[in-house]
């Protein structure tokens, strides 16, 4: 295994995943605005420090090579120098920095950190007011004046960007390319420029073909991405990823060339809410014939299916009228599936694990899946099913809604 991308299934035998550790970006929340940051508390930095790495040292326990965002994006800064200049001013075009006077405060504190992973670091971590040299002038405008009272309360000028550990959204590895994914929310758009300079500039990822890009108009973000078969993707039209978005990435990997070698794109419409933000949130697969699932949608979801048209570069789609297992047994060309639901027919269980992920299961290889340990009523399920589970410590991990799956991007499985 080299370089490059290799993903055509959820369950292969994974072989390289891409995390990012959480780090000072963490000790920037506060709780005014968590809501924007779409937090919804604080968790205890040295804590989840532990439980991620515990999760990437389970990984590597079963042969996986566990690269981190954080480095990779370094590194293609590292290999084109010049390319940190358009790194910086794009990262300031999009922090919704106001003011020239902060604005160039702001630069300068970026050009005076040494190390590309630093610059990184920094990224994600925001920028307080009390870091840069604000001082005042005849010619400041308001915004800078703002700025500048803010640096005497501490305030942030910039917001962190503490969903990053959630690797799984920014870009979707799908076959040998990638979406560049536009994010639904503000706060997390800066996010895709991480995904953007890696895939320009690292050389063991530059030239991969692009499905997707993030200045398209329409959101889709990687939670909603799921590559069931080398033929066959599953995308959720959710509260972050618009039915347009999922027209325009259908039409690029029906039609792509070099071909994507996807025939087929189901599109999963759930409910638009914060508990089914993402498909993953309410299922994910966990062996060849077997997917967990929130019972709540079951009996709701509509499922539309993209495939070539008569012409080229037209997408023919039709509505489908099958329950969701004997539309996930057709595309996977099997006779059956199990699907699993998350805490079981007890309804509170149901809900209570599936705020905490219980259904946001990561495949190692089938039938071998690592899940969040506080989902015991799930868990126990699964294990009576015949799963081999690798249990995640996740008290603080789990604060920022999302589970193994959201936490990890695929970039290499081998076909099955």
């Amino acid at each position: 295994m080299a370089g490059g991308l290799h993903v055509h299934s959820e369950i292969g035998e994974l072989r390289r995943v891409m995390l990012h550790r959480p780090a000072g970006e963490l000790l920037n929340l506060s709780p005014d605005p968590l809501g924007p940051l779409l937090f919804d508390d604080i968790p205890f930095l040295r804590v989840a420090q532990e439980e991620h790495d515990a999760f990437a040292d389970m990984l590597r326990q079963e042969g996986v090579d566990v690269v981190y965002l954080e480095d990779l994006v370094a590194e293609a800064l590292d290999a084109h120098p010049e390319a940190r200049r358009a790194f910086c001013e794009r990262w300031l075009d999009e922090s919704g920095v106001d003011g020239a006077g902060v604005r160039s405060a702001v630069s300068e504190l970026l050009d005076s950190l040494p190390t590309s992973r630093a610059l990184v670091d920094k990224c994600v971590e925001g920028v307080r007011a009390d870091e840069l040299d604000l001082t005042p002038s005849a010619h400041a405008s308001l915004a800078d004046l703002m700025a500048l009272s803010a640096g005497r309360t501490g305030e942030l000028v910039i917001d962190p960007i503490p969903n990053v550990y959630f690797t799984r959204d920014t870009f979707s590895v799908i076959g040998q390319g990638v979406s560049h994914n536009r994010m639904w929310s503000v706060t997390r758009r800066r996010e895709s420029i991480f995904g953007d300079f890696l895939f320009a500039f690292h050389p063991d990822y530059a030239g991969t073909p692009s499905w997707y890009s993030s200045d398209q108009p329409y959101h889709i973000e990687g939670g909603d991405i799921l590559v069931l078969s080398a033929e066959c993707v599953g995308i959720g039209i959710s509260e972050r990823t618009q039915a347009a978005g999922i027209d325009a990435l259908a039409k690029r990997l029906l039609w792509a060339e070099p071909d994507s070698g996807v025939r087929r794109v189901l599109a999963f419409s759930l409910p638009h809410k914060r508990s089914f933000m993402h498909l993953d949130t309410v299922f994910t697969q966990a062996d060849v014939d077997t997917f967990t699932v929130h019972p709540g949608i079951l009996g709701t979801l509509t499922v539309f299916e993209l495939t070539r048209g008569a012409r080229a570069g037209e997408v023919s789609i039709r509505q489908l009228d099958q329950t969701l297992d004997a539309i996930l047994a057709r595309a996977l060309g099997l006779d059956g599936v199990r699907l699993i639901k998350c805490g079981g027919d007890d309804a509170i269980a149901a809900a209570r694990e599936q705020w905490n992920d219980g259904s946001n299961t990561l495949a190692v290889r089938p039938g071998t899946v690592m899940v969040y340990q506080r989902n015991a009523v799930t868990n126990d399920i699964l294990c009576r099913e015949g799963l081999n589970l690798l249990e995640v410590p996740s008290a603080e991990l789990s604060r920022g809604r999302g589970g193994p799956h959201c936490m990890s991007m695929a970039f290499w499985r081998e076909d099955l």
